[in-house]
């Protein structure tokens, strides 16, 4: 498969390779993006291995600068396997 931008979020050089430690992210109850999206709307991330997985996990966790002093960030991320 061919990929023609950088920015995808499939990264060429794991594309192949089994990736069983993941990322679930969703949004809490009551959350009113749900709203938007639905009540059922999950993202999943999947990682070759644990150590990759952590890493981004942690990286997802932080509050990122681009939200504004009065924004609150509500998702709920997961860790899971398969």
């Amino acid at each position: 498969m061919d990929f023609c931008h950088q920015h995808n979020l499939v990264n060429p050089d794991i594309v192949r390779r089994e990736r069983s430690f993941g990322i679930r992210v969703s949004l809490p109850a009551g959350d009113t993006l749900r709203n938007v999206l639905g009540d059922d709307w999950e993202k999943l991330h999947w990682y070759p291995t644990e150590a990759e997985r952590d890493s981004a996990f942690e990286e997802m966790a932080i509050r990122h600068g681009y939200y504004r002093k009065t924004d609150s960030p509500t998702q709920v991320l997961e860790k899971i396997s398969r």
